[in-house]
């Protein structure tokens, strides 16, 4: 648990409360200790029911906070730091940032250079503690960045990047979530085709997925080796894989990550 100090979600919708979620469930911060602000049009009941401070003020929320996450999405970030930079304060404010396509050098624009500023790209994960989050500071030796790695190490597996790759990290790790999470879908419509009930079909998938993930990450073996060791001649797995792939498996996948990356750049606009 941080000693005594406080944070502050601006933004509350999917990442940011799934950061809030991440941030009590690994007891770094009590829910108590974490703000969390919505736009005045948006409902804020829930948040409160989940055991969280909240509210439509976004000065109020960075006032009482020693970490300020910005979870906006990118064409509102200039209205928040123009809102909010004249209550900023760099000797107590430690600042995050989880919007897309935005670099340090634009946030900087609005609020200075004094401020130790991290942008931090994690996925949805998070709220269980089981995220890819990718990390990147101008300074990665100050003490601010420490304490963000120190945070967000407790929420799943870090790597800290250059920031001219952290559109990459969004698209791999950000996007990529859900582009497993359709694998896994599309493995158990096939289990419920050749005879598993929906509910079976999906725990066959999603439990094999892990394992697969399991060994990569636990053995620090390739997936080539993996899928090897499963490949016997004349077997029926690679007679599905090659099906798989006469279809365009990996290269579909693989124009998905890059599309997907070639579109980042139209966010902010």
């Amino acid at each position: 648990m941080q000693n005594g100090k406080k944070f502050a979600i601006l933004g509350g919708g999917n990442i940011g409360m799934s950061i809030a979620y991440g941030l009590a469930k690994s007891k770094t911060f009590a829910k108590q200790d974490i703000m969390i602000s919505r736009l005045s049009s948006q409902p804020i009941k829930d948040i409160e029911e989940a055991g969280f401070k909240a509210t439509h003020d976004n000065i109020e929320a960075i006032k009482e906070s020693d970490f300020i996450l910005l979870a906006v999405q990118p064409r509102q970030y200039e209205g928040l730091l123009n809102e909010i930079k004249n209550d900023l304060n760099a000797k107590k404010h430690t600042i995050i940032s989880v919007i897309s396509a935005i670099g340090i050098d634009e946030i900087e624009k609005f609020i200075g250079t004094d401020f130790s500023i991290t942008r931090i790209m994690p996925n949805t994960a998070i709220s269980i503690c089981e995220s890819m989050t990718c990390l990147c500071s101008k300074d990665i030796n100050s003490a601010g960045f420490e304490e963000v790695k120190s945070i967000f190490e407790k929420l799943g597996v870090i790597l800290v990047i250059d920031e001219k790759l952290m559109s990459a990290a969004t698209v791999l790790g950000a996007c990529g979530i859900a582009y497993f999470l359709r694998v896994i879908r599309a493995a158990s419509q096939g289990g419920i085709q050749v005879g598993f009930h929906a509910n079976e079909a999906h725990l066959i998938a999603a439990q094999t997925a892990k394992g697969a993930t399991a060994l990569l990450l636990d053995k620090g073996s390739h997936p080539e080796q993996e899928i090897d060791k499963v490949t016997t001649p004349l077997g029926l797995t690679i007679k599905g894989l090659n099906e798989m792939e006469h279809y365009g498996l990996s290269s579909a996948i693989i124009r998905g990550i890059v599309h997907s990356y070639n579109e980042i750049d139209k966010l902010n606009k």
